[in-house]
Parts: C-alpha cells; structure tokens; sequence
C-alpha cells in the first residue's frame, strides 16, 4: 500500500457514494490492528514511524469515507469538481427558497415542538439530498451536479446544528 492511494483503494473498496458502513467500519479495525504503532513497538525508528504514518492515514481516510458529506466532496473532488464552499456557493435552485423559508421558520419558533418539526424536516431533506448525491456520483456520474448536492448538504448540517442549538437554549 501506497500513503498516496486514494482513501478508497486503501480500504479496497470501489470508488462509489454508496458505502457499506459495516464494510468499512471491518476494514479500518482489520487495517488498524496491522498498522497500529504498538504492533510495532519493538521494531526498529524507521518501522515505528512508518506504522505511525499508516495508522494516521488510515484513520484519516476512515473519518472520510464515514461520512456521507464528506465522502462525496472526497468524490467531487477526484472527478473534477471542486466543492469550494467559499467562493461557490451554486446550489440546486430549488434549495435556495427552502433556505428562506426554513431560516423565517427557526426565527418564529418559540416552543421545542415547532422545533423539533423543524428539525424532522430538515432530516428529511438530508435524506433526499444524500439520494440524490448517490444518483449524481454512482449513476449518473455527473460530478458538478453532486458538488451542489454537497454544498446544499453543508448548509443543512449548519442549519440542523443551528435548530439543535435552539433546543437547547429552550431546555435550560
């Protein structure tokens, strides 16, 4: 194994959206239990900080290919299409006018119930949005139209945060 290889070809896996999480999840522990540095304790400097370097690039490319977002962006990325949330902030048009409403929504909310509905709702468009990233990058291979996807994703994990927050300030 190379430090360079893609995230995917460490773990052997195919370079898709679509991850099985026990899969992996049976990759990194197989993969860590080889390359732990205390495996490697009683070898020599060089051995040791080789293993070191494996087992960091190892969790790092486990804590990406984890999670949904930030394997697609990894994806993007690979195919050509930078996510670049700072100065792109191009996203599915359809999402824009649903970013207004849900922002009006949370600044109304004043009870954990419209909160928490607030919150279902989002949820469910992560789920809708995590479909479509699967359709752009596993089917139909359209990295620019899964960059979007990602951007939107982004955005509704800060807003999911932002609600989450508001539920707690209301809890104390």
């Amino acid at each position: 194994m190379n430090l360079l290889s893609s995230d995917f070809e460490i773990f052997g896996l195919p370079e898709r959206f679509d991850v099985a999480r026990g899969e992996l999840d049976a990759r990194w522990k197989a993969l860590q239990q080889t390359a732990h540095p205390d495996r490697h304790a009683s070898a020599d400097a060089q051995s040791q900080r080789q293993a070191m370097q494996w087992s960091v690039r190892i969790n790092e490319a486990y804590q990406r290919l984890k999670d949904p977002v930030q394997r697609a962006a990894y994806l993007c990325e690979r195919r050509g299409a930078a996510i670049d949330a700072e100065r792109n902030t191009a996203m599915p048009g359809d999402f824009l006018m649903q970013q207004l409403a849900w922002r009006e929504a949370l600044d109304e909310a004043n009870d954990a119930g419209s909160l928490e509905r607030l919150a279902d709702e989002v949820s469910t468009a992560r789920r809708g949005r995590l479909l479509a990233l699967q359709q752009a990058l596993d089917i139909n291979d359209d990295a620019p139209e899964a960059a979007r996807q990602v951007r939107a994703l982004m955005f509704i994990e800060r807003f999911a945060q932002d609600v989450e927050d508001r539920l707690d300030q209301l809890g104390q």
